[in-house]
């Protein structure tokens, strides 16, 4: 079982080397190494702290681009009315303008035929008068063919003129 016992000088010259090991590695290599650890827990927590303002400033971004997309959508929806509005006015401009100006179609038309009318009396009563005097005439003319018939006829209208007045 010698090979499971050491001796007491290997031992010791164990402990020795490992002690020499100990301090130089204190002394030098592990404030370098928590250094090292440190300074990267350090760039660790600013990358997390840069993610994370990163992160606020995207759901900002999102939010704000949100709020941005409800406004346009709104004055989009704001225009249509308003374009909507002026069509319906528009439309209701054009047919009173239309009524209008049919009213003033129908009112000439009606003047027009009024006189168109009246014109047509006009003319018929000048026919007519035109065809009673020449029937009146070939009447007379038949009737009183003689001087005698015409001086009787004369002096009948005489009478009824001075009768009359």
């Amino acid at each position: 079982m010698e090979l499971f016992t050491p001796e007491f000088g290997l031992v010791f010259w164990m402990f020795v080397a490992f002690l020499c090991l100990y301090f130089i590695l204190a002394k030098w290599a592990w404030p370098f190494i928590i250094k090292s650890m440190e300074e990267r827990a350090d760039k660790i927590d600013k990358g997390v702290a840069i993610a994370q303002e990163a992160e606020a400033r995207l759901n900002s971004a999102h939010a704000e681009a949100a709020k941005i997309i409800a406004d346009a959508q709104e004055k989009h929806n704001e225009m249509l009315r308003e374009t909507a509005k002026a069509r319906n006015e528009l439309v209701e401009q054009a047919r009173s303008a239309a009524a209008d100006e049919a009213k003033k179609v129908t009112e000439a038309a009606q003047v027009s035929l009024e006189q168109a009318r009246k014109e047509a009396e006009k003319q018929l009563r000048t026919e007519v008068g035109d065809l009673a005097l020449q029937i009146a005439e070939k009447v007379i003319r038949k009737n009183i063919a003689t001087d005698d018939a015409q001086r009787a006829l004369v002096d009948q209208y005489l009478n009824e003129v001075e009768i009359n007045n």
